[in-house]
């Protein structure tokens, strides 16, 4: 998936961390500082505003901003895209973990008769499936997103009609023979936690993470709720590069419900991160689960893929575990180590070509990688 597509805007771009890979070594060794990588962001790239959050081994943090068409906030709410896949798998893992839901149970189990379309069948997707990107069911994001995103981005969904959006098109592969990212994969692991727990997704993910490690700036939009609490950066959006960039900051996000509708701080996605990597939000059993990756070649070279959780070799030889994500006027690349070193990179337009979106990764990769 490229994470610029207008089609699946909330599309992981820590699953383009795996960029780093291939592009990060040569500005890692060039040793620019991050204020000057993330400066490059704005004046070579065309990014509005930039904006960075770097967590030290002893939880120091540092924010940095880099000024274009506006002065952005140090720390800025931001929507985070598909970051919301990572807290929406912690909420399956506990499921897990408690003994309500089993990975390798049919999806048919806890949503009788709801997947049925084109050789699509419930009975033989698993949960595991779902968070891994290798159920084969379409994108919904394709038909929602098909004339564009500024015509749309004042309509409501529910999330029954972004599946039904989906299931009108034939299954992309049989359960399990492929990994390709879906955001269907996580509508339907939205409904699962609805129907398991009887409340709502939003709910859950609230009360089991958010506000169980204290994220003080974290939250997922109410329904009907167009706004970002101040302070934030405008975010700027174009479907078409011809044409001058809109401001789409305040818009309606329930077209990514589960899989990409909540908001954040850099520094927030920074302790979420960690958090869950030192193991505070879930059993070892389910965490060791959630980082058991498969190939994700379509994220690019050496792209690994767990559950609801990418990992990636810095340029330093440091595995990075993170997520990302995009959605019209804000895109985030985020990581943390095991170590404690964690990064999150904002930008308030999605990146238009893939150089632009390198130098997103590679800011990442130094941002992590200068901590000594």
């Amino acid at each position: 998936m490229i994470a610029t597509s207008l089609r699946r805007w909330t599309g992981a771009s820590a699953l383009a961390l795996a960029v780093l890979g291939g592009t990060a070594t040569q500005a890692a060794a060039a040793a620019p500082s991050l204020q000057a990588t993330l400066n490059d962001l704005v004046a070579k790239h065309g990014f509005p505003a930039a904006l960075a959050s770097v967590q030290a081994r002893d939880g120091k943090l540092r924010n940095l901003t880099a000024k274009g068409e506006e002065r952005p906030p140090a720390d800025g709410y931001v929507r985070i895209g598909s970051n919301t896949k990572t807290f929406t798998a912690v909420t399956v893992l506990q499921l897990v973990g408690e003994g309500k839901v089993k990975l390798d149970a049919p999806v048919e189990k806890y949503l009788p008769g709801l997947l049925r379309g084109k050789g699509i069948d419930g009975r033989r997707i698993t949960v595991r499936q779902l968070l891994q990107h290798t159920s084969g069911l379409p994108e919904y994001t394709d038909t929602l997103f098909a004339n564009g995103i500024l015509p749309m981005l004042h309509e409501h969904h529910e999330p029954r009609q972004l599946l039904d959006m989906a299931l009108r098109k034939k299954a992309q592969f049989a359960p399990g023979t492929k990994w390709v990212y879906t955001n269907t994969n996580y509508i339907v692991a939205g409904l699962l936690i609805e129907k398991v727990t009887g409340h709502r997704a939003s709910e859950e993910i609230t009360r089991r993470t958010v506000d169980k490690i204290g994220l003080k700036r974290t939250y997922f939009p109410a329904d009907g709720d167009e706004k970002i609490r101040d302070p934030h950066p405008t975010g700027y959006h174009r479907d078409d590069l011809e044409q001058p960039m809109t401001d789409v900051t305040d818009f309606d996000p329930s077209g990514a419900w589960t899989a990409g509708q909540m908001i954040s701080t850099p520094s927030d996605l920074n302790r979420f991160f960690t958090a869950l990597l030192d193991g505070k939000l879930l059993k070892p059993a389910q965490l060791k689960e959630m980082r058991t990756t498969v190939a994700a070649p379509q994220i690019g070279r050496d792209g690994r893929y767990g559950l609801g959780l990418s990992s990636v070799k810095l340029s330093c030889g440091v595995t990075a575990w993170g997520h990302g994500g995009s959605i019209p006027g804000y895109y985030t690349s985020n990581a943390a180590t095991e170590d404690g070193r964690a990064a999150a990179i904002a930008v308030t337009h999605i990146p238009t070509s893939a150089p632009a979106q390198q130098q997103v990764e590679a800011t990442l990769d130094t941002a992590l990688c200068s901590q000594h």
